[in-house]
């Protein structure tokens, strides 16, 4: 379906606004999708993406500031994310030895089983990307990191 049909708007000014609300409509799709999908695993996709971070650390820990740093979403309260899946027992936060003012996250064994459990997530996106072939994946990457650029 066109984004015209999907948002029931006629025509865009030009090419440039229709490009901005096709990203933005699109994130919001894509980001419905995967929350649905996150829900029944009881975790949102902001602390999807802090426990994707820390495993990418694992074994080493990492700062809240490092975490806001490499977030998708550079908007999320990190300290919060973080002390939600400290209760969940996905992670655990230390006082920083060296430096007082700071914490020390690591990801923990059930963090870990966590993420193995929603590695078939990458199945997922498959589903969601249906009808695209590689090349064309290939192409729209390259083109979002142009438009970034």
């Amino acid at each position: 379906m066109s984004l015209e049909e999907d948002i029931k708007q006629k025509s865009f000014k030009n090419l440039h606004e229709k490009l901005a609300v096709n990203i933005l409509f699109t994130h919001s799709w894509l980001f419905t999708r995967l929350s649905n999908f996150l829900k029944e695993h009881d975790i949102t996709v902001p602390q999807y993406n802090v426990l994707r971070i820390l495993r990418g650390l694992h074994p080493n820990t990492a700062t809240i500031g490092l975490i806001k740093e490499r977030m998708l979403d550079k908007m999320s309260d990190a300290s919060r994310l973080v002390e939600r899946l400290r209760q969940k027992g996905l992670l655990e936060r230390t006082i920083c030895e060296s430096d007082r003012r700071q914490a020390d996250i690591i990801i923990t064994q059930n963090g870990l089983d966590k993420l193995k459990e929603l590695d078939h997530l990458e199945n997922e996106l498959k589903h969601f990307f249906n009808g695209t072939s590689e090349e064309e994946l290939d192409q729209l990457n390259n083109l979002l990191d142009k438009i970034r650029d």
